[in-house]
């Protein structure tokens, strides 16, 4: 069993940089892909970004590619996700999840594993 939590939010303005990390305890971490999740008010939960178990292979929500970048640190049992050019509408409270797979998993519903949530807001 893994536990998540998520740190690093808060409110940046429009355009601006963030980076959202999320801390795994127990063992075994690198057998773990790790996804981004985030939920907008009045909105469903939607994926943003995963990783595989080793870091080689990513995949990305239409809506952040070439905007945000998920990376791991196995050693740190730790992954994070880099914001940047940050919009309004990526306003939303992030989560990070995991579930035991050496590939990339992007449906929400295969990940075993859920954080907390930290909050993201962005301003105008």
């Amino acid at each position: 069993q893994v536990q998540l939590a998520e740190s690093g939010g808060g409110l940046v303005q429009a355009g601006g940089s963030l980076r959202v990390s999320c801390l795994a305890s127990g063992r075994l971490f690198n057998t773990y892909a790790m996804g981004w999740f985030r939920q907008a008010p009045g909105k469903e939960r939607e994926f943003v970004a995963g990783i595989s178990w080793n870091g080689g292979s990513t995949y990305y929500a239409d809506s952040v590619k070439g905007r945000f970048t998920i990376s791991r640190d196995n050693a740190k049992n730790t992954v994070y996700l880099q914001m940047n050019s940050l919009k309004i509408e990526d306003t939303a409270v992030y989560f990070c999840a995991a579930v035991v797979s050496s590939t990339v998993v992007i449906t929400e519903v295969d990940y075993r594993y859920w954080g907390q949530g930290t909050q993201v807001t962005v301003s105008s």
